[in-house]
């Protein structure tokens, strides 16, 4: 017994010891491996341009600053993801709605703008039956009131002085010939004599020098076409007259919608002269041409107007239901939730509705209705999207370095095939855009107004028509003209801020114009995130390597390559 109890005892002992020898050892390799953990973990960053992380301490692979610590992300935020404080969600009275049933039931109604117009079909024109000169016209102005019958003007016609001599003939020998007779009483009912007329000069006997022109319809006088005094000619119009007792509204939708438009819906019509009334009508045609220019389709209704309340050209609204199939993957937002950017359309959500994080998405949309936008993809039911403060989230995102509106990679722009007599006069202008570039970042203003003049009749030198496609034509036509524009803005400056300035808008337009038609070498699109003001600028260089032309010396090495464009 005593044995077992001495072995119980050392083994005690020995297990006292092992804790005071080994424990302390073990516990210095447990913090040994968290301190590795945390520098494995620690990343470093830049203070100007927090977008810049790094496993370990150097400098700035932008501006070349040394690098920091960076905060350690404890919320467990994605790159996309980034968090706001309190007070700041506050300022910018950032509001948020979940898309779903939430907006299902919302208002759906889509509003138009469009114009009254005339009605074509009650429009009338008043025609001379006869050549002559226009003796008296009793038409005073355009807009004035006439009735079916009334006296519009008095011709004096040779033509009808004549045929009157030969009804007179004509009436003596009526009884001997009874067909000449009747042919010559025909000839003046072609002039729209009436039988009364005619009965009132055979019994006069005397020939009348001016002949009255009565209005066939009544109406409202839209256009004099003759003055007092006129020549005119058998079948030439003297006045245009318009029926207002009916109007038109004619309303612009845009191709996407035609879709929710068909003829017999209905239509409530307001406008900014009666502000409490409303007119119901309903669409009564719709044009089966699309309009180029506008790529539009007018729609339009048929409004009463026997009160006269609506005048040609007067401008109104029209609401109409939408009729947009409901599905299951259909989902609204309210349209200021939207930000657009080119063709993208960008919201932010908030993923966490417990926590002030956000981050952004692209969407596709389909039709706006109302106040809202159908969305085809990219959110779901259920996702919580911000409403308000929408700008100001994303000047957040920007500043932190997060994926935003401004701080994305922009598209690249429709490829065309150009003739190569085009592609070097475009290199030519691509040239002399390097050398003001390089002006610029030597900050020589004068130089670099000599560059600008230098690309600017370069850009004068650039034949549009070797462009053979419409489309090509679309896309080149603004171009060269902010091209143009900036170049010129820059020649006529002696300030390096102002240069710069405009420098960044020449840029943007000429970075498009080398992806959209292409130059004879591969080119280098790079972009300095603090140029601006902070907002952000890109140009274009002929070197991998950047040299910032926005600050020169200043901090010549600021920036980074975009893209590398090579379309050749």
């Amino acid at each position: 017994m005593k044995k077992y109890i001495i072995y119980i005892i050392i083994l005690m002992v020995g297990l006292i010891f092992g804790k005071l020898f080994f424990g302390n050892s073990s516990d210095n390799e447990t913090n040994h491996n968290h301190q590795a953990e945390s520098n494995l973990s620690q990343k470093w960053t830049c203070s100007m341009h927090p977008q810049i992380m790094q496993p370990e301490a150097g400098d700035c692979p932008i501006c070349g600053m040394d690098l920091i610590p960076a905060e350690a992300d404890a919320d467990g935020l994605s790159p996309n993801q980034f968090k706001l404080t309190k007070n700041a969600m506050a300022l910018a009275n950032v509001q948020t709605i979940i898309i779903g049933n939430a907006t299902a039931n919302s208002d759906n109604g889509i509003t138009l703008s469009g114009k009254i117009a005339e009605n074509e079909k009650a429009n009338a024109v008043q025609v001379s039956y006869f050549t002559g000169r226009i003796e008296r016209l009793n038409i005073s102005f355009t807009g004035e009131s006439i009735r079916k019958g009334q006296l519009l003007a008095t011709i004096y016609s040779p033509e009808l002085v004549k045929a009157q001599q030969e009804l007179l003939t004509a009436s003596t020998l009526k009884e001997t010939q009874p067909a000449l007779y009747k042919a010559v009483r025909n000839k003046l009912k072609l002039w729209k004599l009436s039988d009364n007329q005619i009965n009132q000069i055979e019994s006069s006997k005397k020939v009348k020098e001016n002949f009255p022109v009565y209005a066939t319809v009544s109406g409202t006088v839209s256009e004099k076409l003759v003055e007092q005094g006129d020549y005119t000619k058998q079948g030439q119009p003297l006045l245009k007259i318009a029926n207002l007792n009916t109007v038109w509204a004619n309303f612009d939708v845009y191709e996407n919608q035609v879709s929710n438009f068909k003829v017999g819906q209905a239509i409530a019509i307001s406008t900014n002269a009666y502000p409490n009334e409303v007119f119901n009508a309903k669409i009564s045609f719709i044009n089966p041409v699309l309009n180029p220019k506008t790529r539009t389709v007018t729609v339009r209704a048929v409004l009463n107007n026997q009160k006269e309340l609506f005048k040609p050209e007067m401008f109104v609204t029209g609401k109409v239901d939408a009729t947009v199939k409901e599905t299951k993957a259909q989902l609204l937002i309210p349209a200021s939730a939207v930000l657009w950017t080119g063709k993208r359309s960008i919201v932010y959500v908030k993923p966490d509705t417990n926590n002030p994080i956000f981050e952004m998405r692209e969407i596709v949309l389909g039709n706006k209705l109302g106040d809202n936008y159908e969305v085809k993809n990219g959110l779901q039911s259920g996702d919580e999207v911000v409403t308000n403060g929408v700008f100001t989230i994303d000047a957040s995102a920007q500043l932190q370095g997060k994926k935003s509106m401004m701080n994305h990679k922009k598209e690249m722009s429709e490829q065309f095939e150009v003739s190569k007599k085009f592609t070097s006069q475009l290199q030519t202008a691509y040239d002399a855009y390097i050398k003001l570039k390089d002006n610029l970042i030597k900050s020589d203003a004068e130089l670099s107004k000599n560059s600008a003049s230098t690309l600017h009749k370069a850009l004068q030198n650039i034949n549009m028509k070797l462009l053979t496609t419409n489309e090509a034509h679309k896309q080149w036509m603004p171009l060269i003209k902010t091209l143009k524009s900036s170049s010129n803005a820059i020649t006529n400056s002696d300030d390096i801020k102002v240069q710069r300035n405009q420098f960044k808008i020449l840029s943007e337009h000429f970075i498009l114009a080398v992806q959209s038609f292409g130059i004879n070498e591969v080119s280098y699109k790079q972009y300095c995130p603090m140029a601006d003001s902070d907002k952000g600028a890109y140009w274009l260089s002929k070197e991998k390597q950047v040299l910032n032309p926005y600050f020169g010396d200043m901090m010549l090495k600021c920036g980074e390559v975009k893209q590398v464009i090579n379309n050749k």
